[in-house]
């Protein structure tokens, strides 16, 4: 591995994550709640730490594919540990490994929180827990890749990052790899800038409209309310976030051919299909089972809180408008099993992911079809209208193969260590691994992470950390092999 190079890019990440604590040092000069200090402290430790990392290992070697998953795994680790140092400074995090958690959920686009009264935080530093989101959303490994040198070998860096899902769709729509940064973090932004309009028009202040806006199109969920968007019972908000919600779980390619006019890449694209046929069914079945049950008095009602948190829990986001646990059986039953989806490849969102399943369930298809109706015949499994190689098919079987087992393995885990009920146990692991946040139990929508143990809490930061990076680029690491030459 090139080891000058890979110092040199941590570097570039940890001059980046604190010159991006300027946000809310703004935020901390306009409300003057007492955290100015602490915010400044930790900028300026986090810049002075990556400075001379950047300059005394510049020089230009091209990164391959191992230098770019070590970057991908450790960097999360790094900044994560230093992004906590705000919130420890000033109190309102005083334990690392709760910082550590906090902040590792914060970029990985958990949303799950060990904080037991948000409100109580100064705003400044609620708004650099919501900034996490907007630098994680989209990967912050490739906001710093816009700062790298050419030829360092970016593209390794964002395949490092990036979902199996986009190696099967394989997108990639612009010759140069910056291009493509630029092109994915503007429209990235533009989403957010125009959520936060929306949410303003509303009536939503500018500090709640930006922190719900960063959390939104991002599918992380870290909101300045305990109630989160139940806060407000507010309609409006309600269905300008379920939007946003759906367009962060879109392929970000998709918003690129949309903008010229391409419109047919859209129409084709078996996955989108599949994934606005996913939220009608579950939406649907959920809202008839809260109107059946009468658990609000109008099918109005029903069709909201449901497709609320369908849209919130399909996309990993996590926001809440409802103590879902409350709700019937059924409807629980339902949204349990939409946690085990996840939304496009491609998108902010994390899970198993949409063209997993469009792929086995096209595989499970073509096999029964070949073994009993036409045993001689070949039959190619398509997606977006092109034939996909059996060695992807391979790879997306594996991948759900994984997450099956990392879920059952890691709810017993919790369970031993933490001596907790099995549905927390298992909850717990799913709501991280997947990116969720809120789950089941102890750790539900009107619970928190603040009651278990330290070991619980770095084994769900672990698997917070390897379903943002899509399995594969987390565990590789642990693997005899990648260390020798």
């Amino acid at each position: 591995m090139h080891f000058s190079s890979i110092t040199h890019v941590l570097g570039t990440l940890l001059i980046v994550t604190g010159s991006s604590m300027a946000l809310p040092l703004i935020c901390s000069l306009y409300y003057n709640e007492g955290d100015l200090f602490s915010i400044l402290i930790s900028a300026i430790i986090t810049v002075a730490l990556g400075l001379p990392l950047w300059w005394f290992f510049r020089k230009n070697q091209d990164l391959n594919i191992k230098d770019g998953f070590f970057i991908a795994f450790f960097g999360w680790m790094l900044v994560s540990a230093l992004s906590g140092l705000p919130f420890m400074i000033y109190g309102a995090i005083p334990s690392f490994t709760d910082a550590f958690f906090e902040m590792m959920s914060g970029y990985t686009t958990s949303g799950a929180t060990i904080l037991t009264d948000i409100e109580i935080v100064p705003h400044g530093l609620l708004f650099w827990r919501s900034v996490t989101h907007l630098l994680g959303g989209m990967g912050f490994l490739t906001l710093t890749i816009l700062f790298l040198p050419h030829g360092m070998g970016g593209l390794r860096i964002f395949r490092a990052e990036s979902s199996p899902g986009q190696v099967i769709t394989k997108e990639k729509f612009k010759a140069r790899n910056r291009d493509t940064m630029i092109w994915l973090w503007g429209i990235y932004l533009a989403l957010n800038l125009l959520e936060t309009f929306l949410l303003c028009v509303g009536g939503m202040s500018l500090f709640d409209s930006l922190c719900h806006s960063f959390g939104t199109v991002s599918t992380s969920g870290y909101s300045p309310k305990n109630a989160s968007i139940g806060f407000y019972n507010n309609a409006y908000f309600d269905w300008v976030i379920i939007l946003f919600m759906f367009l962060g779980g879109m392929t970000f390619m998709l918003f690129y051919h949309m903008l010229k006019w391409d419109w047919r890449t859209l129409r084709i694209n078996t996955e989108f299909r599949w994934y606005v046929g996913f939220l009608l069914f579950f939406c649907g079945i959920v809202s008839w089972i809260l109107w059946k049950e009468n658990t609000y008095s109008s099918i109005m009602d029903s069709i909201r809180y449901a497709t609320f948190q369908v849209t919130s829990i399909l996309t990993t986001t996590g926001f809440t408008t409802a103590d879902y646990e409350k709700w019937p059986q059924a409807a629980q039953m339902f949204l349990f099993t939409v946690c085990f989806i996840g939304a496009c490849a491609g998108s902010t969102t994390s899970g198993i992911k949409v063209v997993h399943y469009v792929l086995i369930c096209k595989y499970m298809y073509t096999s029964v079809k070949k073994v009993f109706l036409q045993p001689m015949a070949v039959i190619s499994i398509r997606l977006n209208q092109r034939a996909v190689e059996p060695s992807i098919i391979d790879i997306a079987i594996c991948y759900f193969i994984v997450n099956i087992f990392m879920v059952l393995g890691g709810g017993c885990f919790m369970v031993l260590v933490d001596d907790m009920d099995y549905l927390t146990g298992i909850s717990s692991v799913i709501a991280t691994l997947m990116n969720i946040g809120p789950g089941f139990g102890t750790v539900g929508p009107s619970e928190n992470y603040a009651r278990i143990s330290d070991l619980g809490k770095w084994f769900l930061s672990w698997n917070m950390l390897v379903g943002r990076l899509e399995m594969f680029s987390a565990l590789v690491v642990f693997y005899p092999a990648f260390w020798k030459r």
